[in-house]
């Protein structure tokens, strides 16, 4: 008996959890720094910024944020092609492009994030 293991689960698990983080970090983000900062309502100095942009768990904070929103995308993508647009037939080379574009995505997103 051949027992392979779906990897379902695991891409499920990104999906959801890269849809909370989303759903919880970027409204914050895009206040902060769409509406906040543009209208002055509070004015940090480029020194502050720089200096929690090079703290280490910032930078992780935004890969984790990074890396899980486009799984989130990725998985999406995948199931709105496979039933939106019914090209279940395509699965194999769909699903590599979108999680390959996800995987593609998160190590441009880690090599940015470790340059700065």
């Amino acid at each position: 008996m051949n027992h392979r293991r779906s990897p379902e689960p695991l891409l499920w698990l990104l999906f959801s959890s890269g849809g909370m983080a989303a759903a919880l970090m970027v409204p914050i983000l895009l206040f902060l720094f769409g509406i906040a900062i543009p209208l002055d309502w509070f004015d940090p100095s480029y020194d502050h910024l720089s200096a929690v942009l090079h703290n280490w768990i910032t930078r992780l904070i935004l890969f984790g944020l990074s890396a899980l929103a486009l799984f989130h995308w990725a998985h999406r993508f995948r199931y709105t092609l496979y039933d939106g647009l019914q090209l279940k037939r395509y699965g194999t080379p769909i699903a590599a492009l979108c999680y390959g574009g996800a995987v593609a995505g998160s190590v441009i997103a880690a090599a940015l994030l470790l340059t700065i």
